[in-house]
């Protein structure tokens, strides 16, 4: 079944509340959905993150997509081979992190149109599932230690059992919000996000502190350009960590598992190309004998379906994953229902990735970029 169409949608999407983490605020996120329709009138969809700027990257999206029109759904592995080469190799352009955006959109709406030429959910093309539910950890939100804390208060009130906290802001509101947090939940398990915030001696420091704290997890408290400051972090430090940021290629979760840098790899989609890319990080981290985590982006309900569809083969999946889409004011994808219960989630066998796409919210969405982002 051949390709006929391919577009791209540049969306705005405002947050509840403000995005607080390391790097600075976020208000909204950004994404470009991409369609792709298939002879007979079948459309797949799939989103990819727009750093570093979204109208640019449509425009790199759409040349790859007048390559793709013509070619086969079901050849969408060649088809990209062939455009990575011609447009990125051909000119010097080894880029593999930015490519990785655009692969996993593009696959991502390939194997949506090809479950649904087929009549399988994305799992069985991905292997078959090795589970019916996929667990997942509450992020905590607020501006200030105390909001995070009644957010966490809330989180521990309907039983979640897995509680994410982003540090990195600032020392003091790093140590009262981890005190206050753990006062809050009382035994649930909670993980620490520091998004790169910390030098080697820092990073050290900061969990010697939180140690007492019962902390289970945190993730990349270094720079993502140094696996080697990951591992001397692993060696010496009195909590397990996450290797996120600094695993954004198949190489790289390869070179991070080979030399102990991290305990855990967290990696999505998005940065490791793909729902395929993600099975194959997850095979590399399975030769290690560690798990891999599901990292997800500041994406809608869309990549939330997808993660979910890999999070079901993945033989050596985490119990806590992440997603995102419940941080938007409006998610795009109408139904089935996205929230987890009590950390699990098991969505029904549908075909592709088995949504339905609110066409009004993508419209609303589209109207916002065109008003704050467009050029």
């Amino acid at each position: 079944m051949n390709i006929t169409s391919f577009r791209v949608t540049s969306l705005r999407l405002p947050l509840k509340t403000p995005y607080i983490w390391s790097q600075g605020v976020e208000e909204a996120f950004h994404v470009n959905l991409i369609e792709m329709e298939a002879e007979d009138g079948s459309i797949g969809y799939g989103e990819t993150t727009t750093a570093p700027d979204a109208t640019a990257q449509a425009r790199v999206l759409e040349k790859i997509g007048r390559r793709l029109v013509g070619t086969s759904v079901f050849d969408i592995a060649a088809s990209w081979a062939d455009a990575y080469r011609a447009l990125f190799l051909t000119f010097g352009g080894n880029m593999p992190r930015y490519a990785n955006q655009l692969q996993s959109g593009i696959e991502m709406a390939a194997l949506d149109l090809q479950g649904k030429l087929l009549g399988r959910p994305v799992w069985d093309l991905l292997g078959g599932q090795r589970r019916r539910e996929v667990g997942y950890f509450y992020f905590l939100q607020g501006e200030s230690p105390e909001e995070i804390a009644a957010d966490a208060a809330h989180a521990a009130s309907i039983g979640e059992p897995v509680i994410y906290l982003k540090v990195g802001v600032g020392t003091d509101h790093d140590r009262q919000a981890v005190r206050l947090v753990r006062e809050a939940i009382g035994d649930a398990r909670l993980r620490l996000d520091a998004n790169e915030a910390w030098d080697v001696s820092t990073a050290i420091r900061r969990m010697t502190e939180f140690a007492p704290y019962g902390i289970e997890y945190i993730e990349q408290p270094t720079t993502s350009r140094s696996l080697e400051a990951l591992r001397r972090v692993t060696e010496r430090a009195p909590i397990a960590i996450g290797a996120d940021q600094a695993v954004f290629t198949l190489d790289e979760v390869y070179r991070a598992c080979a030399t102990g840098a991290a305990d855990m790899i967290a990696v999505g989609p998005r940065e490791i190309g793909g729902l395929r890319g993600t099975m194959k990080a997850a095979a590399i981290c399975e030769g290690a004998g560690l798990n891999l985590c599901i990292h997800s982006s500041m994406t809608t309900g869309i990549t939330t379906c997808a993660e979910h569809h890999v999070g079901r083969s993945i033989p050596n999946l985490d119990d806590g994953n992440q997603i995102m889409w419940q941080l938007l004011r409006e998610d795009i994808v109408e139904d089935p229902g996205l929230t987890p219960v009590k950390g699990r989630l098991s969505l029904p066998a549908r075909p592709g990735l088995g949504f339905t796409l609110n066409r009004d919210a993508v419209a609303r969405a589209a109207e916002l970029f065109r008003k704050h982002d467009g050029m």
